[in-house]
């Protein structure tokens, strides 16, 4: 790699360090995603312009994503995987013909006794964006976004009207999961809603429960398509056996069972967490094109989803910062990218 993508991807890393990281709670369920939180100088936007760009080129045929806007909710997990020296995630779905805006910290109208909204994305803070109080308001604008709040090329020109794809993820402390594997969802008032993964109600049962209470409302959307992306592993030093097996266990809980009643096909699952628990040698070697591996991924036309060829802790992170790595993450856009496509056909086909 040259030395100059290497200093500039150091750099990425470093300063996405400071967002994602792993602290106490503070009182009233806030945690270092707040107002109070260290956040870094917002990265300059891209478009496409009219020279050819590294890797770019037409949308493969067949490709449904022609014209159609995504909002993607994240923080800086979220924008190494959009950034194109980094994951590329953003520049593979414009190649795919998608318009690609996102949210970050400091974003969208503000909540009671945390700020803006965007600040927040745990797994409890789901409820607050799509049931709460404020989130009919927190809705619209998810669905009237379109600017960049984080550094990757897009499409030059917006095709108009309201994005019809919201993706959203949480980062890896929400992979720190107590109680056990099979803990049923909760019904009811759930302990966990608008709190953060430090709350003592972060529980495999409590965040099943936020899941199954959104199809509620994805239900009364079906213009919309509805992406939940796992939360990315922990590194094996930052979790214990438990947490990791729970997180295991939740996410292809998310992936086979979360929908398995659902009547609509405006609701998706692309699981993050599995793509980064195995790779080719090192954190930096991805295993996207093996047989081997763990994968989530499109082949032949139909999803193939393996979870028994890896661990269950990051393969993609080095000790001391459980954000994955531009390989791990290149190896989820090279995934997900197709998968997209094929859940968007499905979507447009009712």
């Amino acid at each position: 790699m040259p030395q100059r993508r290497l200093g500039l991807l150091v750099a990425l890393l470093l300063t996405a360090s400071l967002s994602c990281a792993l602290p106490g709670a503070l009182p009233g369920g806030q945690d270092d995603q707040g107002e109070e939180a260290t956040v870094v100088e917002e990265p300059e936007a891209q478009e496409a312009g009219s020279e050819a760009l590294p890797g770019a080129g037409p949308a493969p045929e067949g490709t449904p994503g022609e014209g159609l806007k995504l909002v993607f909710i994240h923080h800086s997990s979220g924008e190494n995987w959009l950034a194109d020296e980094n994951g590329g995630l953003g520049l593979a779905l414009m190649q795919h013909g998608y318009f690609v805006s996102d949210t970050n910290y400091d974003w969208g109208p503000a909540v009671a006794d945390l700020g803006p909204i965007g600040s927040f994305t745990d797994t409890g803070h789901w409820w607050t964006w799509f049931q709460g109080p404020e989130s009919d308001e927190i809705l619209q604008a998810v669905f009237n976004e379109s600017e960049q709040h984080a550094g990757y090329t897009r499409l030059p020109a917006d095709p108009g009207g309201e994005n019809v794809i919201v993706m959203f993820k949480s980062c890896f402390p929400n992979s720190a999961l107590e109680g056990a594997p099979d803990d049923p969802p909760t019904t009811g008032e759930n302990p966990l809603r608008g709190l953060d993964p430090w709350s003592g109600a972060h529980t495999v049962a409590n965040a099943k429960g936020i899941y199954a209470d959104l199809l509620e409302v994805f239900a009364a959307h079906p213009d919309k398509l509805f992406i939940a992306v796992t939360a990315p592993p922990l590194h094996e030093d930052e979790t214990s056996p438990e947490q990791a097996a729970n997180a295991r266990a939740f996410n292809r809980w998310l992936v086979e069972e979360w929908l398995a009643d659902y009547p609509l096909a405006n609701v998706a699952v692309f699981d993050f967490y599995n793509v980064l628990t195995s790779n080719a040698g090192s954190p930096d070697e991805h295993d996207g094109g093996s047989e081997a591996g763990n994968h989530h991924r499109l082949v032949d036309g139909e999803v193939e989803y393996i979870t028994d060829q890896g661990s269950d802790t990051s393969a993609y992170a080095y000790p001391g910062d459980s954000h994955p790595t531009a390989s791990g993450n290149q190896k989820a856009s090279e995934g997900f990218v197709p998968l997209l496509d094929y859940l968007v056909q499905r979507w447009l086909g009712g």
